[in-house]
């Protein structure tokens, strides 16, 4: 797995969110661009949590949701890179619900979230045998830019 960069005010957007959502989760996609040695996180939207019911242990994104995120990488000349949640109250590991849903060769940032504030934050995606790894999730500085 390629080791993914991500700008922080990128990352404070997504924890943000995850925060102002507690203590349910929250949810949206994260873009950037694809190299050979290298993943960067350049961008993200927030989409509302379409689980009915208990929103609180888990979230849904619509369909119509995913192609309007198709549709915003390839208006932007991003790539859609993957999908980010919040975990209320628990540790930024996938979940069996999680892996049940999820996409081979997206990442799954997910960010804990307790009722202080973000916990911490983690990257995973899908290996060939639909296990998660967890990917080298790398701060960039302030001025960095691609």
């Amino acid at each position: 797995m390629l080791p993914l960069e991500i700008q922080p005010d990128v990352l404070k957007r997504m924890t943000s969110r995850a925060e102002a959502a507690f203590p349910n989760e929250c949810c949206g996609f994260f873009y950037g661009a694809e190299g050979e040695v290298k993943r960067a996180i350049t961008a993200t939207t927030a989409v509302d949590n379409h689980k009915e019911g208990d929103q609180r242990r888990r979230f849904e994104i619509s369909d119509l949701d995913y192609m309007k995120a198709e549709r915003h990488a390839a208006k932007e000349g991003l790539t859609l890179l993957g999908v980010y949640h919040s975990h209320p109250l628990h540790p930024a590991i996938p979940s069996e619900y999680d892996n049940a849903v999820a996409m081979p060769f997206f990442s799954y940032l997910i960010v804990s979230v307790q009722p202080e504030g973000t916990a911490h934050v983690r990257s995973w995606q899908l290996d060939d045998s639909r296990c998660f790894q967890e990917e080298s999730l790398v701060t960039l500085p302030e001025a960095w830019r691609v």
